[in-house]
Protein backbone atom coordinates (compact mmCIF):
# COMPACT_ATOMS: atom_id res chain seq x y z
CA UNK A 1 0.00 0.00 0.00
CA UNK A 2 1.27 3.46 -0.92
CA UNK A 3 1.90 6.10 1.70
CA UNK A 4 -0.02 9.36 1.54
CA UNK A 5 3.19 11.13 0.51
CA UNK A 6 3.68 8.73 -2.40
CA UNK A 7 0.08 9.21 -3.50
CA UNK A 8 0.39 13.00 -3.39
CA UNK A 9 3.58 12.90 -5.48
CA UNK A 10 2.09 10.68 -8.20
CA UNK A 11 0.65 13.00 -10.83
CA UNK A 12 1.20 11.52 -14.30
CA UNK A 13 -1.54 13.60 -15.90
CA UNK A 14 -0.56 16.53 -18.07
CA UNK A 15 -2.64 19.62 -18.51
CA UNK A 16 -2.72 22.00 -21.43
CA UNK A 17 -2.91 25.80 -21.59
CA UNK A 18 -6.17 26.67 -23.38
CA UNK A 19 -6.43 30.43 -22.69
CA UNK A 20 -4.13 33.25 -21.52
CA UNK A 21 -5.09 36.73 -20.35
CA UNK A 22 -3.44 39.71 -18.70
CA UNK A 23 -4.99 42.80 -17.14
CA UNK A 24 -2.95 45.91 -18.06
CA UNK A 25 -4.40 48.13 -15.31
CA UNK A 26 -6.97 48.15 -12.54
CA UNK A 27 -10.47 48.43 -13.91
CA UNK A 28 -9.46 47.44 -17.43
CA UNK A 29 -10.70 44.37 -19.25
CA UNK A 30 -8.47 41.35 -19.67
CA UNK A 31 -6.33 41.33 -22.80
CA UNK A 32 -6.42 37.90 -24.40
CA UNK A 33 -2.97 36.85 -25.66
CA UNK A 34 -1.57 33.77 -27.37
CA UNK A 35 1.73 33.89 -25.48
CA UNK A 36 3.15 35.68 -22.44
CA UNK A 37 6.49 35.97 -20.67
CA UNK A 38 6.43 34.81 -17.05
CA UNK A 39 9.29 36.82 -15.53
CA UNK A 40 10.53 35.83 -12.08
CA UNK A 41 10.20 38.82 -9.77
CA UNK A 42 8.14 40.80 -12.29
CA UNK A 43 5.07 38.64 -12.92
CA UNK A 44 3.45 38.18 -16.31
CA UNK A 45 4.50 40.71 -18.94
CA UNK A 46 1.62 43.16 -19.43
CA UNK A 47 -0.25 42.16 -16.26
CA UNK A 48 -0.92 44.76 -13.60
CA UNK A 49 0.13 42.53 -10.69
CA UNK A 50 3.82 42.57 -11.78
CA UNK A 51 5.14 41.09 -8.55
CA UNK A 52 3.05 43.49 -6.49
CA UNK A 53 2.26 40.32 -4.61
CA UNK A 54 4.82 37.59 -5.31
CA UNK A 55 2.43 34.91 -4.01
CA UNK A 56 -0.08 35.86 -6.70
CA UNK A 57 2.08 36.51 -9.77
CA UNK A 58 0.05 34.05 -11.86
CA UNK A 59 -3.48 32.74 -11.37
CA UNK A 60 -4.68 29.54 -13.00
CA UNK A 61 -8.13 27.99 -13.29
CA UNK A 62 -9.33 24.68 -14.67
CA UNK A 63 -11.44 24.73 -17.83
CA UNK A 64 -13.52 21.96 -16.27
CA UNK A 65 -14.34 24.25 -13.33
CA UNK A 66 -15.43 27.02 -15.67
CA UNK A 67 -17.86 24.51 -17.19
CA UNK A 68 -19.10 23.57 -13.70
CA UNK A 69 -19.70 27.23 -12.80
CA UNK A 70 -21.55 27.77 -16.11
CA UNK A 71 -23.78 24.80 -15.29
CA UNK A 72 -24.54 26.17 -11.81
CA UNK A 73 -25.36 29.56 -13.31
CA UNK A 74 -27.66 27.99 -15.90
CA UNK A 75 -25.68 29.21 -18.90
CA UNK A 76 -24.07 27.28 -21.74
CA UNK A 77 -20.61 28.79 -21.29
CA UNK A 78 -18.64 31.49 -19.50
CA UNK A 79 -15.96 33.54 -21.19
CA UNK A 80 -12.67 33.13 -19.23
CA UNK A 81 -11.82 36.84 -19.23
CA UNK A 82 -14.69 37.71 -16.90
CA UNK A 83 -13.28 35.35 -14.25
CA UNK A 84 -10.11 37.46 -13.90
CA UNK A 85 -7.61 34.58 -13.97
CA UNK A 86 -4.47 34.56 -16.11
CA UNK A 87 -4.33 31.02 -17.43
CA UNK A 88 -6.98 28.40 -18.17
CA UNK A 89 -5.75 24.80 -18.03
CA UNK A 90 -7.58 21.66 -19.09
CA UNK A 91 -6.91 18.03 -18.21
CA UNK A 92 -5.15 18.49 -14.86
CA UNK A 93 -6.48 18.85 -11.32
CA UNK A 94 -4.78 22.06 -10.23
CA UNK A 95 -5.44 21.31 -6.55
CA UNK A 96 -3.10 18.30 -6.88
CA UNK A 97 -0.28 20.84 -7.30
CA UNK A 98 -0.65 22.09 -3.72
CA UNK A 99 2.78 22.67 -2.22
CA UNK A 100 4.53 21.81 -5.49
CA UNK A 101 6.50 23.38 -8.27
CA UNK A 102 5.24 22.73 -11.78
CA UNK A 103 6.08 23.59 -15.34
CA UNK A 104 3.85 25.66 -17.63
CA UNK A 105 5.48 25.92 -21.03
CA UNK A 106 9.04 27.13 -20.42
CA UNK A 107 8.29 28.65 -16.99
CA UNK A 108 8.37 26.98 -13.59
CA UNK A 109 5.70 28.08 -11.13
CA UNK A 110 5.02 27.23 -7.50
CA UNK A 111 1.58 26.75 -5.96
CA UNK A 112 1.00 29.44 -3.33
CA UNK A 113 -2.70 29.11 -2.52
CA UNK A 114 -6.28 29.11 -3.67
CA UNK A 115 -7.65 31.89 -5.86
CA UNK A 116 -10.83 32.73 -4.00
CA UNK A 117 -13.64 34.54 -5.79
CA UNK A 118 -14.21 38.21 -5.12
CA UNK A 119 -17.46 40.17 -4.94
CA UNK A 120 -17.00 41.17 -8.61
CA UNK A 121 -18.17 37.66 -9.55
CA UNK A 122 -21.67 38.63 -8.50
CA UNK A 123 -21.67 41.41 -11.09
CA UNK A 124 -19.80 39.41 -13.75
CA UNK A 125 -21.88 36.23 -13.49
CA UNK A 126 -25.13 37.50 -12.03
CA UNK A 127 -26.87 36.79 -8.72
CA UNK A 128 -25.23 33.77 -7.07
CA UNK A 129 -22.03 34.15 -9.10
CA UNK A 130 -19.87 34.52 -6.01
CA UNK A 131 -21.18 31.30 -4.49
CA UNK A 132 -20.97 29.43 -7.80
CA UNK A 133 -17.26 30.27 -7.94
CA UNK A 134 -16.54 29.11 -4.38
CA UNK A 135 -14.27 26.10 -4.59
CA UNK A 136 -13.83 26.61 -8.33
CA UNK A 137 -11.68 29.77 -8.44
CA UNK A 138 -8.39 28.06 -9.25
CA UNK A 139 -4.97 28.62 -7.72
CA UNK A 140 -2.38 31.32 -7.23
CA UNK A 141 1.31 30.82 -7.94
CA UNK A 142 4.68 32.50 -7.92
CA UNK A 143 7.22 32.36 -10.73
CA UNK A 144 10.26 30.29 -9.76
CA UNK A 145 11.96 30.29 -13.15
CA UNK A 146 11.19 32.68 -16.02
CA UNK A 147 9.95 31.43 -19.35
CA UNK A 148 7.47 31.82 -22.18
CA UNK A 149 3.94 30.42 -21.81
CA UNK A 150 2.02 29.81 -25.04
CA UNK A 151 -1.42 28.45 -25.92
CA UNK A 152 -1.22 24.68 -26.22
CA UNK A 153 1.75 24.36 -23.85
CA UNK A 154 1.81 21.46 -21.44
CA UNK A 155 1.27 21.91 -17.72
CA UNK A 156 2.99 19.21 -15.71
CA UNK A 157 4.31 18.36 -12.32
CA UNK A 158 7.72 16.85 -12.06
CA UNK A 159 9.36 16.32 -8.68
CA UNK A 160 12.79 16.79 -10.27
Amino acid sequence: MDTMSALLDRLPQQGQVTWIGVRPAKGQSMSVVSSVLADQGNGLFGDRFKARNSDREVTLIQAEHIDAVASMMGVEQISPEILRRNIVVSGLNLLALKGKRFRVGDAVLEYTGLAHPCSKMEEALGPGGYNAMRGHGGITSSIVSSGQITLGDKVLYSPT
